[in-house]
């Protein structure tokens, strides 16, 4: 039981935590791009903190992706959406498109981030520290292979992911706003895509298919560089 308890405590610590971050700061991102281009809501509602009481989904930050990480599967996530009105920005459409990349790609900075400190750490930290270097180690590791997976999951040109806004906006004016409607069938369109699909075969694995195999090359990537900088 003691082990148990030990695991389950170790696993919020090098999971949740940086599960949470990640969630946090690319909720955050869609919310400051649209500032930048005149939106204030997200402001106004006080979602641009970093507070992450102030985005966490009990459901989407917690108890999934905790699941997820304890069954040994690909952990994702939600957090409550930043508000975002596009009629109030410049250019309703273009500034959609870049707000809505924004997140994937804070989330790929914070991957490279995160790669450039576990090679200073492994150059830096004296060995004798091992369960200090481990526990930091487990970490950045999970914080860079969450931030991948979040940026190109939420890139799948589907609703309600972010490609969904990204593909909408490039597509012609009016074939956009035709698929952009698509948001309201948003839930039915996730359960199916990751409960439904993947049951009836693994051929119809979307993530499988589509999400690991450029998480798993930029995963890689990140391990080059974090041994570059280790030296």
């Amino acid at each position: 039981m003691g082990g148990d308890v030990t695991n389950w405590i170790y696993g919020v610590a090098t999971w949740l935590v940086p599960l949470t971050i990640a969630i946090v700061f690319h909720e955050v991102a869609h919310g400051r791009v649209a500032r930048w281009f005149g939106d204030m809501t997200a402001a106004e509602q006080g979602r641009l903190s970093f507070n992450p009481l102030k985005h966490v989904d009990p459901l989407g930050t917690v108890i999934v992706p905790m699941g997820l990480a304890l069954s040994g599967l690909p952990v994702f996530g939600w957090a409550k959406p930043v508000p975002v009105s596009p009629w109030r920005m410049r250019n309703p459409r273009w500034n959609m498109v870049a707000v809505a990349a924004a997140g994937p790609a804070m989330n790929i900075l914070l991957a490279i981030g995160a790669a450039l400190a576990i090679g200073l750490f492994a150059r830096f930290i004296p060995t004798q520290h091992e369960s200090l270097i481990a526990f930091l180690d487990d970490n950045l590791t999970n914080f860079v292979a969450v931030n991948l997976f979040l940026a190109v999951f939420n890139m799948i040109p589907l609703p309600p992911f972010d490609g969904s806004k990204v593909l909408g906006g490039v597509l012609p004016p009016s074939i956009g706003e035709r698929y952009q409607s698509m948001d309201r069938f948003a839930i039915p369109v996730m359960l199916v895509l990751l409960l439904v699909l993947p049951r009836l075969s693994p051929a119809l694995d979307v993530v499988r298919a589509f999400v690991l195999p450029p998480v798993m090359w930029l995963f890689a990537a990140m391990q080059a560089i974090a041994g570059a900088v280790a030296g």
